[in-house]
């Protein structure tokens, strides 16, 4: 991966810690990073904020080239339609990350689907960036048009 790479981690607004991607995060080798933390603790040797305003979220989303992001589905929903190569890390229970490991069972579906690469407890941060790099993800059709018509329909049939 090359210098000008802009990689945008989002650690979700979960009220608890992810300081086990974060330790990852600042293993990256030679690009940018931009970090919105949440509750876990950053220290300066990233560029980060703890929440960007969304206008500024959305931008950073925009502009980069990769996102790495927990297994939340609206991180990772709002990667794919953007079309971005993401890296997703599930939180985990055992780690206090959170109350259960539903964001496990979210990624593996996602990259199971084809739409992103998974980031998983003993995975290489930088092995993991060069997989994805090779990676095509499979495009993000939204269904919300599809549900809005078939809504439509219902209405006007009644």
């Amino acid at each position: 991966m090359g210098v000008d790479l802009l990689i945008f981690v989002t650690l979700g607004t979960q009220d608890k810690q992810f300081d086990r991607l974060l330790r990852e995060v600042k293993k990256i080798k030679n690009e940018k990073v931009i970090v919105q933390n949440g509750y876990t603790h950053c220290d300066s040797s990233l560029q980060h904020k703890d929440y960007f305003e969304n206008d500024e979220f959305l931008k950073l989303m925009k502009e980069a080239s990769v996102i790495i992001t927990h297994g939340g589905v609206g991180s990772i929903i709002q990667a794919l339609r953007f079309n971005k190569a993401i890296l997703a890390a599930p939180r985990l229970k055992k780690y206090g990350e959170h109350t259960n490991d539903h964001q496990l069972q979210i990624v593996k579906e996602f990259e199971m689907q084809g739409y992103l690469l998974g980031f998983y407890e003993g995975h290489d941060i930088n092995s993991a960036l060069a997989a994805l790099k090779e990676f095509t993800p499979k495009p993000f059709v939204s269904n919300t048009q599809v549900f809005v018509e078939k809504m439509f329909e219902y209405i006007e049939s009644i």
